[in-house]
């Protein structure tokens, strides 16, 4: 799927607006510094904190979050070739008519997975594509319930081959599901709401002496990284951080079906 904005967009509103807020956060530390009382700077010390400490908890499990899933589809990549390719050997237990109708079938299906991967992210383009592979899965499997039945084919051929074939079937609707697999865009707004607000109070903070381009570009500079990175694992078939390296597994797999 496509985030729901460019992450490099995302990234430079963010740190344009964490600019704007410190400046203006600032400009109001100035005028009202004077009529502050030290007791009164120490309860707005106990209230920035806590909403530092609570943006830096929402990067934080957002990130994690993000590259936890971003781990599990590099893994499901190695999962579904495994599936692919024990049903692909297990062809042999049936007639040797059957089994080279079959493996060109199979050679038909890696394609079309394949060619799933290459659309993305462009959603549309990939269900086309998946409705493809969902209907040469169907043409499998039916061939392959009717092979394990002829009278050459291995006595196991069917406790052996079918279940091979329905994982390949279930690991397929688990990929697509993963795709689909995001955090709520509630999120990301959370994010960039509570960047404006720390940068804001930052900015207060920071009235008292002289404008510090070192801090402010590093506070700033820093979290559109990160939020940016995050954005990018969260979708990585959209940006720079992709998953080319695990789908050459796939290529792989479809270069040894001869």
């Amino acid at each position: 799927m496509e985030p729901p904005i460019p992450p490099l967009l995302y990234a430079v509103l963010l740190f344009i607006g964490m600019l704007i807020l410190l400046e203006t956060g600032r400009r109001l530390g100035v005028r009202r510094r004077p009529k502050e009382s030290e007791g009164e700077r120490g309860s707005l010390g106990t209230i920035e904190g806590a909403v530092f400490a609570l943006f830096g908890l929402l990067m934080a499990f957002t990130f994690s979050g993000a590259a936890l899933r971003f781990n599990e589809k590099r893994m499901l990549v190695a999962e579904e070739v495994n599936t692919i390719e024990t049903a692909y050997l297990r062809l042999h237990l049936v007639t040797p008519e059957a089994h080279n109708a079959l493996q060109d079938q199979f050679r038909q299906y890696v394609d079309s997975r394949l060619e799933t991967y290459r659309r993305l992210p462009n959603m549309e383009a990939a269900r086309m594509e998946m409705t493809k592979s969902k209907n040469i899965q169907e043409e499998i499997w039916t061939e392959a319930v009717a092979a394990t039945r002829l009278r050459n084919s291995h006595v196991d051929a069917g406790k052996l081959l079918l279940p091979a074939l329905n994982n390949m079937i279930d690991i397929a609707t688990t990929r697509t599901m993963a795709l689909q697999m995001h955090p709520p865009r509630i999120i990301y707004v959370l994010v960039f709401g509570l960047g404006l607000i720390c940068s804001l109070l930052a900015g207060y903070r920071m009235a008292g002496g002289y404008r510090s381009w070192l801090h402010i570009l590093g506070f700033t500079v820093i979290t559109a990284i990160i939020v940016y990175v995050m954005l990018d694992v969260e979708y990585p078939r959209a940006g720079l951080i992709r998953l080319e390296n695990a789908d050459q597994l796939l290529v792989d797999l479809r270069a040894s079906m001869k």
